[in-house]
């Protein structure tokens, strides 16, 4: 039987962090670009779009995101198209990400004082004005530490992506532990790495807040 060495275990880990690092990048950036999408359907005038924005998050919030990833990856296949994992983990990861950041800054946006929407509409601002000039660069200070703490969520949400063969860090911790009959070794590298990655993002998160709540307490 080969032996493995701890280097020999932690190289492959480390080739397979990078596929959990680009993948939570992918899913982070494009969900943050579509849960825009949702924000704005959410505070639109429109009743239609207000209501197709909430059913939109309900359903990726009341949903496992393990059967979101079954359906994306299987879901195309009944109609004779073969999705690969990477694709399917990407896509089930941003639709997911996008509901919930877009809920995050949505409570953001109404989080600012009705008297600024005002103020700015008897300026003649349009609603996209308004949004652009007055109202997001004000949220936007409240809406960073949850949106970093949230970026937590989906690190560890990548994970998941191991159940339709994408090749990640938890994926790659079976693939080793198979190899080398080290269980405990190898999925405590995976527990270190994982934490190496999200422990920065909740202390940024943490220290966002704590200067979010001084910089409010001087008003």
């Amino acid at each position: 039987m080969t032996d493995f060495t701890l280097w020999d275990i932690a190289r492959n880990l480390l080739l397979a962090l990078r596929w959990t690092v680009l993948l939570s990048l992918v899913s982070f950036v494009g969900g943050g670009l579509v849960g825009l999408l949702i924000l704005f359907a959410r505070i639109a005038r429109p009743r239609a779009l207000r209501v197709a924005a909430k059913l939109y998050i309900e359903l990726f919030q009341g949903t496992p995101l393990l059967m979101q990833l079954f359906l994306a990856f299987f879901g195309f296949g009944l109609f004779g198209v073969s999705v690969p994992a990477w694709l399917a983990a990407g896509i089930a990861l941003i639709l997911w990400a996008a509901a919930f950041l877009g809920e995050i800054w949505r409570g953001c946006v109404e989080a600012i004082a009705r008297g600024q929407w005002e103020a700015s509409a008897s300026l003649g601002m349009s609603r996209f004005e308004q949004m652009r000039h007055v109202i997001l660069p004000q949220a936007l200070k409240i809406a960073v530490p949850p949106t970093v703490g949230f970026s937590v969520q989906v690190v560890k949400g990548t994970a998941l992506t191991s159940i339709i063969g994408f090749v990640e860090l938890t994926k790659a911790g079976t693939i080793v532990t198979n190899a080398t009959f080290q269980p405990f070794t190898v999925y405590g590298l995976v527990a270190l790495f994982y934490f190496a990655l999200c422990w920065p993002l909740s202390l940024t998160s943490q220290a966002l807040e704590r200067k979010l709540n001084v910089s409010h307490s001087h008003y």
